[in-house]
């Protein structure tokens, strides 16, 4: 894999690794990734599969924030493969920067039960407290309820609804949204 790495998860051949520079394995991956899930239909917020231009413009844009400390991105390689990525950042308005949302996590759809998107979610969370991100928003497509026990698994919050707001062609689903308090979790006890 051509991330440089930072830091890493690992165990059984999976590391999850802080992707510092883009470059071109990085994206041709991510793009054959991407790609790929979202032909079979994965809610990633594109309705076409992206060009790898797009991918690569993104990828940028992600490591430029997160070497302002506005973002994190990391990638699942299992036996030097990558079988997953995600990032967050930062909101942008001044009134918001304090606050972060977890923006993709994408998984291969060949290694889906193994624990590689807990894996690299739990990395990103852990990588948005130590940023100083006091809230993690992200939303999830109403049908992706795997996507939704996992979140909820590690401490989201549902906090809203948005009926029928994701359109896809002709259907329609729910944006629900989840936020994770880092506040709540890091205030001492009351006396």
């Amino acid at each position: 894999m051509d991330a440089e790495a930072n830091s890493g998860v690992s165990g059984a051949g999976l590391a999850v690794l802080d992707a510092t520079e883009v470059t071109a394995g990085l994206v041709e991956a991510s793009h054959r990734l991407l790609a790929d899930l979202v032909g079979r239909g994965a809610a990633l917020g594109w309705v076409d599969p992206p060009s790898s231009h797009e991918i690569a413009e993104l990828l940028g844009e992600v490591v430029r924030a997160a070497r302002a400390e506005d973002a994190a991105l990391r990638v699942a390689c299992l036996d030097g493969r990558l079988v997953g990525l995600g990032y967050w950042r930062r909101y942008a308005r001044p009134t918001h920067a304090p606050h972060a949302d977890l923006e993709k996590v994408a998984v291969d759809a060949s290694v889906h039960g193994r624990g590689i998107g807990r894996a690299l979610t739990s990395a990103l969370v852990e990588d948005a407290r130590a940023a100083g991100v006091e809230v993690l928003t992200l939303d999830v497509r109403g049908d992706n309820t795997r996507a939704q026990d996992l979140y909820r698994s590690l401490g989201f919050a549902e906090y809203g609804r948005l009926r029928d707001f994701v359109a896809v062609g002709p259907r329609r689903y729910d944006k629900v949204l989840y936020m994770l308090d880092f506040r709540q979790r890091d205030r001492p006890p009351n006396p």
